[in-house]
């Protein structure tokens, strides 16, 4: 079977799959009034792909080169199945990687049984290392239990355990100090992420965008050194140093050639093919899913979207696309 390509020979090992969009943290830059679901969704929670759909999509990728699955939200060990959510993903042929992003508040409580489920990832979200201001950005006063469940995870055998923080001016930009000492002694990757615009954070962007390039800077000028990129890995420019057991890697997508090594595919919640994080519109998938007798059909569908793949987001023109918020399609 062909690897899926799209019209500028960019190969797509990576899926990104959410489970929910439900969170219960009220970040400032996603969901700052908490989650609410859509109007019109009288479904609810219900609406969410079921674990059969989850196998047949993740099968379907896999049959075309699909790697490594990253299972996302909102925050998804929000599903009481989530369990064996990952369990149905690490034992689909084919797929080698199953990572999750999380705000870590069950980590503690549930880091050996994900481990032992087959999960091989983890992405926490820590904006902060000061409990006063990880309250002020993420809504929640839980930094103690979020560290507590991160030690638990390098209990548990997690070998690649990552820090997701959102830089945003006058709130965490200058904690980047602060950061490297606490991983300097941890196998940790504390990645940075620019702030991204969105539908509903306009605002919240104008006054609190900052560059990555700003950290590039300082990080090369300390001795850190930039690394290769693997063909199923995110889009972070990472970067070591030989007195440091943690890295640090940099998402920076108004970079320039942000977009030419794109490698992952993004399907929500609800079952749409999302081409872009900050695309216009979602491929249906999910009327492909009743039954694994449609996987030849799902497949077709799937590489056919990508005929219609852009070649780089719209950003930099201040274009959001039809993304309201990161929790709607997993970031």
């Amino acid at each position: 079977m062909l690897p899926l390509e799209d019209g500028f020979s960019r190969r797509f090992y990576y899926l990104r799959l959410s489970v929910t969009d439900v969170c219960n943290f009220r970040c400032t830059y996603c969901l700052p009034d908490g989650y609410h679901p859509p109007k019109g969704d009288g479904e609810g929670r219900q609406s969410f792909l079921s674990l059969e759909e989850i196998r047949r999509v993740v099968s379907g990728f896999a049959a075309m080169g699909t790697r490594k699955v990253r299972l996302t939200g909102g925050e998804p060990s929000l599903r009481r199945d989530f369990t064996a959510i990952i369990e149905t993903v690490a034992n689909t042929p084919g797929i080698e990687k199953v990572a999750m992003t999380t705000n870590g508040y069950r980590l503690k409580e549930r880091a050996r049984e994900w481990f032992d489920a087959g999960l091989t990832a983890l992405n926490v979200s820590v904006d902060s290392l000061d409990p006063r201001q990880f309250h002020q950005i993420t809504g929640e006063n839980k930094l103690a239990e979020v560290m507590a469940g991160i030690d638990a995870a390098l209990s548990a055998g997690f070998r690649s355990v990552k820090i997701n923080a959102v830089l945003l001016k006058g709130l965490n930009d200058h904690q980047l100090e602060t950061f490297l000492a606490w991983i300097r002694d941890k196998p940790i990757e504390l990645r940075f992420i620019e702030l991204m615009q969105t539908g509903e954070m306009d605002a919240l962007f104008r006054d609190h965008h900052t560059s990555g390039e700003l950290i590039k800077q300082r990080l090369q000028e300390s001795g850190w050194v930039q690394q290769l990129r693997g063909l199923d890995d995110g889009p972070a420019q990472v970067f070591t140093h030989p007195d440091s057991r943690g890295g640090v890697g940099l998402i920076m997508p108004y970079s320039k050639d942000f977009c030419a090594g794109c490698n992952r595919l993004r399907v929500s919640s609800k079952g749409k093919l999302h081409l872009c994080l900050f695309g216009d519109n979602g491929v249906e998938l999910r009327d492909l899913l009743t039954d694994d007798s449609q996987q030849e059909a799902l497949q077709w569908r799937i590489r056919q979207a990508l005929t219609g793949k852009a070649a780089t987001h719209r950003l930099h023109e201040g274009n959001a696309g039809m993304t309201p918020h990161l929790a709607s399609i997993g970031g």
